[in-house]
């Protein structure tokens, strides 16, 4: 069954540092574009971080410019979000998915809800 798993996450300080990572599983990740995305109780879905099948163009969300870092290791079918520098208002349920036919910026326009798959979620929490 071609399904993402997720798994990182957790309870950081501000300023503290989390690795995510989504693993592919029944498919190969080299066919997609990548997404991640968070969601705060109460908020819309948002794209924070996006690459292209290609890997030639990554698109952030100006909130995480700077502090986020998207990468994928294709030979492991695996996508990370490396957070540094973590703040407050970063703490939601983060979300990875992958499609076929988007290039990087309309992969992270939440505005539009399909994807080919998406992963079950992992929770961040940034708490003094």
């Amino acid at each position: 069954q071609a399904q993402l798993v997720q798994s990182g996450g957790g309870l950081v300080q501000p300023g503290g540092s989390l690795r995510l990572s989504c693993e592919a599983s029944g498919f190969s990740l080299d066919l997609y574009a990548i997404g991640w995305f968070r969601q705060a109780p109460g908020k819309e879905r948002e794209g924070v971080a996006c690459i292209s099948r290609d890997d030639a163009n990554v698109y952030y969300a100006e909130s995480v410019k700077g502090r986020f870092t998207l990468s994928r290791n294709n030979a492991k079918a695996t996508a990370f979000l490396e957070m540094d520098n973590l703040r407050p208002e970063d703490t939601a349920t983060y979300l990875c998915a992958v499609d076929a036919t988007r290039t990087a910026q309309s992969m992270c326009d939440a505005s539009d809800p399909y994807r080919s798959k998406w992963g079950e979620g992992t929770l961040v929490g940034v708490f003094s």
